[in-house]
């Protein structure tokens, strides 16, 4: 395989954006919505993966002090299982420290267990359970990572 992790630029919205619409159809950021997020760039920071030059993950974190969150994280489902979304969130646990954010928060929809799995056992814990969040009337759960109490080597492992 030749997957490379990089930043994500604005050519890649399109592709990242349809991406999103096929993961996550009923709840897809607009295109919009993309090209807003990276248009920040004091508090967003945003990532691609790519392989032989076709996208096959993305992420991205927002960071205001001093709380980091995780806006979007997604690998598609032929690549899933591979460790590339564990390493794309460590990727995301070490900027946020990097940013020196004291806790790392994201969403995630009741009915995903394998991303709440993965969240898990990277340390993430449920704190509250928004009900009705999601279109289609599923639960998120709001989870949190407290960065001020990881070990420096825990995230990078």
């Amino acid at each position: 395989m030749s997957i490379n992790l990089r930043e994500m630029t604005s050519e890649d919205i399109p592709a990242v954006h349809t991406l999103e619409t096929q993961l996550f159809p009923e709840d897809a950021w607009p295109l919009a919505g993309f090209e807003a997020e990276l248009a920040q760039l004091e508090t967003r920071k945003y990532w691609v993966y790519e392989d032989a030059g076709k996208i096959i993950g993305y992420a991205g974190l927002c960071t205001v002090l001093p709380i980091a969150d995780v806006q979007t994280i997604a690998i598609i489902p032929e690549y899933q299982g591979q460790g590339l979304g564990r390493a794309l969130l460590r990727e995301l646990i070490n900027t946020a420290r990097a940013n020196r954010a004291l806790d790392l928060m994201l969403e995630v929809r009741f009915d995903n267990p394998s991303a709440i799995g993965l969240y898990e056992s990277m340390g993430f814990e449920t704190i509250h359970r928004r009900p009705r969040y999601y279109k289609g009337g599923i639960d998120a759960l709001i989870m949190c990572l407290p960065l001020h109490a990881l070990d420096t080597t825990e995230a990078t492992e």
